[in-house]
């Protein structure tokens, strides 16, 4: 079977001067519809059309053929149909001619190919690249008045189809092609996705195109659970939604339980230990990986970069051996590090996307309300342990918020506390900023909680959860937190409790103006700005 691509490309561009050997995505615009062509497996020979020096320098550059078009050829009323019909040599006996527009540098060679195939398995005269863009629209009766092209305003998901013609290719047998159409009696369309469907008609379009030949594809693999912890998961909700695309999270089977990652609407891939993680990433040619698994192993790193030998790396929160082998490491949790690719310290917080809008509390006079929380799993009980003392009558006069967690055991137990009237027990909340700013002081452990009250300025005691916390820097007496170590008695719980309820307003100004003193809401931006800059 022969096939030929025509690829038109003129230089009298108005709109966008210069527009097919601009340079887009470190290559002439022109380049990814040759690129495509070549590597078809259907399309036997290739094409271009142009009256452009420029353009005919770069088809023979990549080894392909030129077609110089006449100057009649080349004005604004002319059609593409005559233009495909004249680059066509009519002494070969071709099966199928295929238009392909150089301003759709976003498509992807498999999709062209799967459009010729569709079209050669169903017989077709002629198959278009378009989209299903069904939206409510209007238009003009024989008199000039707006009427609207629907019967019944409905939401865009249950409108019925509106296909759009993308440009990005037009499929015919050459039987039907002439000076005036190349569309045959049997047509159908062929839907493609969004991001390949951009047709470069301005310099807006331009911009996006470059933008989206940039994009990463990106890969996070999490774990999380009760004894690890929740901030893992939590960060990676975070995280993944600063990507101009829609990342592959992974987790292991055996350590998290998908529950746990909410309502996400992100692509979520269970995995059955490390070897199934390896094997379906190999096929796959991610430009960054994420890891968010707390230490890892060099022979772990090893693995991962033989499977994903061109793929920068990332870790959060590691201090293992492994780090030695990742491309950039971020641990906020800690406070320094010999190592260049390391960036410790809490200017590397990524703040969760509602606390960028808040502002500090106020202090006031006295103390009233009080905020507990101790992260998404809280494995020491501390929650518990806290209730038991609160629910006693020596503090009925203040009123506390209890926030737990989506990983925390025995959640019918605690919520029954809500029968004091003086405690509020709350479950897996989606507002925390906002619950947070309603109170004066706080009790929480050393993990993502503590940074939340710091952006907020809520005076805070702190506990650590593991040993693995008491090596966290930042929720320290230095910056304002009044940490009380791993497992503290009831006894000590209590007294600090006390003597924070009875704090003066100036020593919890003095606290809060510690607290305040970190620039913790930025850290997000520092850590995309050196992932996208790897």
């Amino acid at each position: 079977m022969k096939i030929l691509a025509v690829i038109p490309a003129r230089a009298g561009s108005k709109g966008i001067p210069n527009k097919n050997i601009r340079i887009i995505g470190g290559h002439p615009l022109i380049y990814y519809a040759i690129n495509n062509a070549k590597k078809s497996k259907y399309i036997t020979d290739i094409i271009v059309s142009t009256d452009s020096d420029e353009v005919k320098t770069l088809a023979r550059q990549m080894n392909v053929n030129v077609k110089n078009r006449n100057n009649d050829l080349c004005g604004d009323d002319i059609t593409l149909d005559s233009v495909i019909y004249d680059a066509i040599d009519k002494e070969q006996e071709w099966d199928y001619i295929i238009t392909m527009q150089p301003t759709s540098p976003t498509l992807k060679v498999d999709t062209l190919d799967s459009a010729i195939k569709y079209a050669i398995e169903n017989n077709l005269d002629t198959l278009i690249s378009c989209i299903n863009a069904p939206h409510l629209s209007w238009g003009e009766d024989q008199y000039g008045r707006k009427i609207p092209n629907y019967t019944q305003r409905l939401n865009r998901q249950n409108l019925p189809p509106c296909y759009l013609e993308t440009g990005a290719f037009v499929i015919s047998k050459n039987s039907v092609v002439t000076k005036y159409t190349r569309i045959g009696k049997n047509v159908d369309v062929y839907e493609i996705s969004e991001s390949e469907s951009q047709d470069i008609d301005n310099f807006s379009d331009l911009k996006s195109a470059e933008l989206s030949l940039k994009l990463n594809k990106v890969a996070i693999y999490v774990n999380g659970n009760n004894k690890r912890g929740m901030g893992h998961i939590y960060r990676t909700l975070e995280i993944a939604d600063e990507f101009y695309c829609k990342p592959d999270i992974y987790y292991d089977i055996n350590q998290t339980d998908p529950t746990i990652f909410g309502s996400t609407t992100h692509n979520l891939i269970p995995v059955n230990g490390i070897a199934e993680l390896f094997d379906k990433c190999k096929d796959q040619e991610y430009s960054v990986f994420i890891n968010d698994i707390l230490s890892t192993s060099i022979d772990y790193m090893i693995g991962l970069k033989s499977v994903l030998p061109n793929t920068k790396i990332v870790n959060f929160e590691d201090d293992g051996e492994g780090t030695i082998k990742a491309d950039l490491v971020f641990n906020a949790l800690y406070c320094n590090s010999d190592m260049s690719q390391i960036k410790a310290g809490e200017i590397y917080y990524i703040c969760p996307k509602l606390f960028l809008f808040y502002e500090p509390i106020k202090i006031k006079e006295k103390v009233k309300n009080i905020f507990i929380s101790f992260g998404g799993a809280d494995p020491q009980n501390y929650a518990d342990r806290l209730l038991g003392i609160i629910s006693t009558p020596n503090y009925s006069q203040y009123n506390f918020t209890v926030v737990l967690g989506r990983a925390k055991q025995n959640i019918e137990t605690l919520i029954k506390y809500n029968d004091f009237e003086n405690i509020n027990v709350l479950y897996d909340i989606k507002n925390m900023p906002e619950i947070m700013s309603n109170n004066d002081i706080a009790i929480t452990s050393r993990g993502r909680t503590g940074y939340e009250l710091a952006i907020l300025g809520i005076p805070s005691i702190a506990m650590a959860q593991n040993q693995r916390e008491e090596k966290h820097g930042f929720v320290s007496n230095e910056n304002g937190f009044s940490y009380i170590g791993l497992n503290p008695s009831d006894e000590i719980i209590k007294g600090m409790l006390d003597m924070y309820l009875n704090l003066s307003q100036h020593s919890r100004q003095e606290l809060q103006d510690k607290l305040l003193k970190h620039d913790l809401k930025n850290g997000r931006k520092r850590v995309m700005t050196l992932i996208n800059n790897l």
